[in-house]
């Protein structure tokens, strides 16, 4: 009897397992086959990814969702981490099945984007995972999410101070904010600076890489929450974008 396991060829997803040193269980391979047909079945009728062989989507959203663990210890138990602006679910769902053991918010601003994430929950069958719709300067006022989370990530488009300030707010003091870029930003970064630091973190770590057998160039830019995010951040919605927080604005 044909399983799933027959409709593809996984020799290239195993082997860049294999380079990032994550071990996956045939179970969770077919959670990210499930996933996968889900994604680019929902993605006929509305926009979730540019992406969409088969190839492509195992490499450049696959691995590259867990090439975190270049940047952070996942295998550590019960880290709690928020997904901003999630899209179709990365990083968030392949770290989750990857690391069943995250404790997982996914945040869309998008209704019918979080209402497909809910079903993926729910045909995995993945616990400890939820997915939130709103805006990133909503859910971050006090009484809600904010500070609640050891690990934020993104891979986001925005500009590193833009997603700082979406972003750090969630996190605790002594946790970490990790985004996601695919070009060389160091200038980004360096502008970003001030940013972080008005919001209570600090840069710690650049990691640059290229994606296994690829010529896919990453950054993984680690910033660390060094003291509570001052209650006027985030601003209201689409301040952080419309006037970052430069040194300008001191």
């Amino acid at each position: 009897m044909n399983t799933i396991f027959d409709q593809y060829d996984l020799s290239q997803f195993y082997k860049d397992l294999e380079e990032l040193h994550v071990v996956l269980s045939d179970a969770q391979v077919e959670q990210f086959l499930i996933y996968y047909e889900m994604l680019t079945k929902k993605n006929k009728v509305m926009n979730l990814t540019a992406i969409t062989e088969f190839d492509e989507v195992m490499k450049k959203h696959f691995i590259d969702s867990l090439s975190l663990v270049k940047a952070y210890d996942l295998h550590v138990r019960d880290i709690s981490v928020i997904d901003i602006g999630t899209g179709g679910g990365f990083p968030g769902i392949p770290l989750k099945i990857a690391f069943p053991h995250l404790k997982v918010t996914l945040m869309d601003s998008l209704h019918k984007r979080v209402d497909f994430l809910r079903e993926v929950i729910e045909e995995l069958d993945l616990q400890g995972i939820d997915a939130v719709h709103g805006r990133a300067e909503d859910h971050a006022k006090p009484g809600k999410l904010r500070e609640r989370y050891d690990l934020c990530v993104s891979r986001a488009v925005a500009n590193l101070s833009v997603l700082s300030e979406y972003c750090l707010p969630y996190v605790k003091v002594g946790g970490k904010f990790i985004s996601y870029k695919s070009e060389k930003i160091t200038k980004e970064m360096k502008d970003a600076e001030y940013a972080i630091m008005t919001l209570g973190g600090r840069i710690t770590e650049q990691i640059s890489f290229t994606l296994p057998d690829s010529d896919l160039f990453r950054n993984l830019f680690v910033v660390e929450k060094c003291v509570p995010t001052p209650a006027k951040y985030p601003r209201k919605a689409g301040m952080a974008s419309k006037k970052p927080l430069t040194y300008e604005l001191k």
